[in-house]
C-alpha cells in the first residue's frame, strides 16, 4: 500500500476537524482570521510602509476592523503596497464573514431541530412521568389537571414517548386546551432506552404512568418497569409506577420486577370484563365508578379520626354531613369495604371516605341526628333469583371472562347466547369456559348490524343485551359497527313493550356522544375507565387496596337496588334517613341514582354519589339506591 499524501493527510485531518460540529468551524474562523491580520501587519511593519507609521498592533487593529467591516478600507491613504495589503485582508473579511454568519445559521438551526426533537434533559422534581403514548393518554393528562388545581406552586407532566416532539403537544393541546395551573412537557424517545429514558428524569418523578402501546403491549410494558427498577443509576427510594396488564400470565413478571418498588399493574382484560358484567344486570353501574374514579367531583380519600375511637362503623355512618363513608383501613393495611356495622373503630385504623377534599372529611358533631323512621321500610324477605335470558353481540378479549364473571351472579339454568363474527368462536369457548355451571351457552356466527339477524334472534325476549367491541379492528371502525347495532336494537326496543337492558362497550370516549341518540341503558368506554384508575392510583397508591375490593366478586361490591325497598317514594325524604335504612340492612348507601336524569349527560346521567345527608329529595319507585352491599 502507497504511503498517503500530504495532500490526503490534511484533508483527512481537515474532515475530521469539520465534523465535530459548530464549535470546531467557529475555532478554525478565528485562527484563520488571526492568521490573515497578524500576517497583514507584519508584511506592512516589515516594508515600513503604513501611512504614519502605525504600531505594528497599531496595524493590526486596522486590519481587524477591515476584515469585520469592508467599508473600512474606503478611506484608506498610503503606499500601493499598503492599500494592497489592506485589500487583501479586506477580501478574506468578507469570506470570513460570509463564513461565520452561514455557520451561526446553521448551528441554530441545528439547535432547533434538536430542540422540536425533544431531546433536551428534563430539570424537574416531583413530576408526573408519563411513558408512552396511546389515546388514554388525554384522559390521563386531564385528570392530574385537576387533581393538581389543589398545588398552589403548580405541578408538571412529562410525558415520554416515540414520537414527534411537535406533534404530540399539538395534539395534547388540541384536546386539551386548558392545563390550568399543570404544565406539561413533552420529550421524544423510547421508554424501554435507558439512554433515552434519562431524559425524562424519572429518578426525580413523584410518580411513573406507564401506558401499553404496540402489537404487544404486555412486553413493552415489562421492558419499560425493567428500565427504571433496574436501571443503573436508579435511586434508593422506591418508585410509584402505575400501568396495566392484558395477560393475566404476565402479571407475576410485573410483581417481580417491582420487588423493591411500589409497581401496581391494573389487570385490563379482567377488569372491563367484571363490570361489562356486573353493568348488563344493574344498569348505571359503570357510571357510578367513573363518579368515584374521576377527579371532577368528590374522590376517595383515608383519614385518620381519633374522635371515632372506640364507636362502631355503623355509628359512624351517620357522623358526618358531606363525606361518605365506604370502609375501613385497619392499622395492618387491610382494607374492609362495608365491614360489619358492629365493628369497633380502633386507634391507629383509617376510615375512607367520598368527599369534595380530604379536609372537608369533618365530624357533623350534631346532637340528634334528623332521621324519618315513619319512611323506614323493614327488611323485605329477598326474592329468589330466576334463571336469565342474557345475548352478547360481538366479541373481544373480554369476552370469555365475562361469561365467567356471569356465571357468578345468574341463577342455575340461565342461558346466554353469543352472536359475532369470529370464526370458529364456539371451539375457542369450549375450551376457554370449562367451568359454567349455571349457563348454557349457545354460539351463533353472523354480523350483528344484520337487522334480519336481530329480529331473527327475538331479542326482545333477552333480559340483557350487552354488545361488545372488535378489538382486532381500528377504534373507529369497530365503533362504528357498534353503534349501528345499538340504533337497530334501540328501535326494535322501542317497538316493543318487554323491557331488556342494553349495554355497549366503546373504545372511543368521543364516540359516546354519538352513541346518546341510541338511548343505550349504560356504556362502558374501556380505555376511559382504566384511565381514570391509572390517574387515581398515580396520586394516591393507597385506593389499589380498594379499586380490588370493588372489583373483587368475592366480598362487598357496588350495587344499584330500587330505592322503594329501603325507604317510602314519592315523599321528600334526607339522605341520613335512607343512610339508617341502608345500615339496618347491613349495607352502605353512598348515593342515589334518579331515572328521570338517566339520559342527560350533565346531570352524570342521573347519578348523586356523595350527596349532602340533610337534603330532602322526593324519589319515585324507579329511582335506585347506590349501595356497598355483599349481594
Amino acid at each position: 500500500m502507497s504511503k498517503p499524501t500530504f495532500r490526503q493527510r490534511f484533508q483527512y485531518w481537515f474532515d475530521n476537524f469539520m465534523s465535530r460540529g459548530t464549535g470546531a468551524m467557529l475555532a478554525g474562523l478565528f485562527v484563520l482570521s488571526a492568521l490573515i491580520i497578524l500576517a497583514a501587519a507584519a508584511l506592512v511593519k516589515l516594508t515600513n510602509t503604513a501611512p504614519n507609521n502605525e504600531s505594528f498592533l497599531e496595524v493590526a487593529w486596522m486590519s481587524l476592523l477591515r476584515t469585520l467591516d469592508s467599508g473600512t478600507m474606503g478611506g484608506d491613504t498610503g503606499s500601493p503596497f499598503f492599500l494592497v495589503m489592506m485589500l487583501i485582508v479586506t477580501f478574506g473579511g468578507v469570506f470570513v464573514v460570509s463564513a461565520l454568519i452561514g455557520i451561526i445559521n446553521n448551528g441554530l438551526e441545528d439547535k432547533m431541530e434538536q430542540l422540536r426533537k425533544g431531546r433536551s434533559v428534563v430539570l424537574e422534581n416531583d413530576h408526573t412521568l408519563i411513558l408512552g403514548w396511546n389515546p388514554q393518554i388525554f384522559t390521563v393528562i386531564s385528570e392530574l389537571i385537576l387533581a393538581n388545581e389543589s398545588r398552589k406552586s403548580g405541578a408538571v407532566i412529562v410525558v415520554l414517548a416515540e414520537q414527534d416532539k411537535v406533534e404530540m403537544e399539538d395534539a395534547i393541546n388540541e384536546r386539551i386546551p386548558e392545563t390550568k395551573n399543570t404544565r406539561v412537557i413533552c420529550r421524544s424517545g423510547s421508554p424501554i432506552d435507558l439512554s433515552d429514558l434519562e431524559i425524562a428524569s424519572p429518578h426525580t418523578a413523584r410518580s411513573i404512568i406507564i401506558l401499553s402501546e404496540g402489537a404487544d403491549p404486555d412486553t413493552h410494558v415489562i421492558k419499560s418497569v425493567l428500565a427504571i427498577t433496574n436501571n443503573p443509576n436508579r435511586r434508593e427510594e422506591p418508585y410509584h409506577i402505575v400501568t396495566q396488564i392484558h395477560d393475566p400470565k404476565n402479571m407475576d413478571v410485573v410483581k417481580m420486577l417491582g420487588a423493591k418498588d411500589n409497581v401496581q399493574a391494573i389487570l385490563t382484560t379482567d377488569l372491563i370484563a367484571r363490570v361489562v358484567a356486573q353493568t348488563s344486570r344493574q344498569s348505571g353501574l359503570s357510571i357510578v365508578y367513573t363518579e368515584l374514579m374521576n377527579f371532577g367531583g368528590d374522590e376517595i380519600y383515608f383519614k385518620q379520626e381519633p374522635n371515632l375511637s372506640g364507636r362502631t362503623f355503623g355509628e359512624a355512618l351517620l357522623a358526618f354531613e358531606t363525606s361518605t363513608l365506604m370502609g375501613l383501613r385497619k392499622a395492618d393495611g387491610t382494607i374492609t369495604l362495608n365491614p360489619p356495622m358492629d365493628t369497633r373503630i380502633q386507634s391507629g385504623d383509617q376510615i375512607f371516605a367520598i368527599a369534595e377534599d380530604d379536609d372537608k372529611i369533618q365530624l357533623s358533631n350534631l346532637p340528634r341526628i334528623p332521621l324519618d323512621e315513619s319512611l323506614i321500610l323493614q327488611n323485605g324477605k329477598a326474592s329468589k333469583p330466576k334463571p336469565e335470558r342474557g345475548l352478547i353481540l360481538g366479541w373481544n378479549r373480554s369476552g370469555a371472562t365475562i361469561i365467567r364473571e356471569l356465571d357468578n351472579y345468574v341463577a342455575k339454568g340461565s342461558q346466554l347466547t353469543i352472536v359475532s363474527h369470529i370464526y370458529d368462536l364456539e371451539k375457542q369457548m369450549r375450551q376457554g369456559n370449562k367451568k359454567i355451571v349455571n349457563q348454557k351457552l349457545t354460539v351463533l356466527e353472523g354480523d350483528i348490524r344484520d337487522r334480519a339477524l336481530l329480529e331473527k334472534l327475538q331479542v326482545t325476549e333477552y333480559d340483557h343485551v350487552i354488545v361488545l367491541a372488535y378489538s382486532h379492528l381500528e377504534a373507529q371502525e369497530a365503533d362504528a359497527i357498534t353503534l349501528v347495532t345499538l340504533l337497530h336494537l334501540r328501535d326494535i326496543a322501542e317497538k316493543d313493550e318487554t323491557p331488556f337492558s342494553i349495554i355497549s362497550e366503546m373504545l372511543d370516549l368521543r364516540n359516546r356522544e354519538l352513541a346518546e341518540a341510541a338511548k343505550v341503558d349504560d356504556f362502558i368506554v374501556s380505555e376511559h375507565l382504566i384511565s381514570l384508575m391509572l390517574a387515581q392510583l398515580s396520586e394516591n397508591a393507597d385506593l389499589l387496596g380498594v379499586f380490588n375490593d370493588i372489583f373483587d366478586p368475592e366480598g362487598a361490591e357496588v350495587y344499584l337496588k330500587p330505592i322503594g325497598d329501603y325507604v317510602s317514594t314519592g315523599q321528600p325524604i334526607n339522605f341520613y334517613t335512607v343512610t339508617e335504612a341502608a345500615r339496618r340492612r347491613g349495607e352502605t348507601a353512598i348515593g342515589y341514582r334518579l331515572m328521570s336524569e338517566s339520559h342527560n349527560a350533565e346531570k352524570a346521567y342521573g347519578v348523586h354519589t356523595n350527596p349532602k345527608k340533610s337534603e330532602k329529595v322526593t324519589f319515585t319507585s324507579q329511582d335506585k339506591l347506590i349501595l356497598i352491599s355483599e349481594g
